[in-house]
C-alpha cells in the first residue's frame, strides 16, 4: 500500500461538500493513480472511522486562457467517502 499522505491529499471543504454532510459522506482530494481500495484503508487509519463504500470520479481541469495563449488547469481526482453508523469525521 502507498503512503496514506500520498493517496489522500485533503479534506475539500465546499458548498456540495457541506450538503452532504447528513449523509454521513465527505469529500476527499485523493491522488489520481488511487484506486477505492487504498482510498479506504487511507481514510481508515487517518480518520480512524469505519467506511461503508467509496464513489471515485475524475475532475477534468479547465481550459484557461493567460494573455494571448490558452492553457489548461490540471486533472485531479475525488472521492466520495460514506461511513458507517455512528462513525464521523470533525470537519471543524
Amino acid at each position: 500500500m502507498k503512503d496514506i499522505f500520498h493517496t489522500v491529499k485533503s479534506l475539500i471543504r465546499t458548498e456540495k461538500g457541506s450538503n452532504i454532510l447528513p449523509f454521513n459522506k465527505y469529500l476527499f482530494w485523493v491522488a489520481r493513480d488511487a484506486n477505492k481500495i487504498e482510498i479506504r484503508g487511507a481514510v481508515e487509519e487517518l480518520y480512524k472511522v469505519k467506511v461503508a463504500s467509496v464513489n471515485t470520479l475524475l475532475v477534468h481541469g479547465k481550459k484557461k486562457r493567460v494573455r494571448y495563449r490558452e492553457g489548461k488547469t490540471p486533472d485531479w481526482k475525488k472521492a466520495i467517502v460514506t461511513l458507517r453508523e455512528g462513525h464521523k469525521i470533525d470537519v471543524t
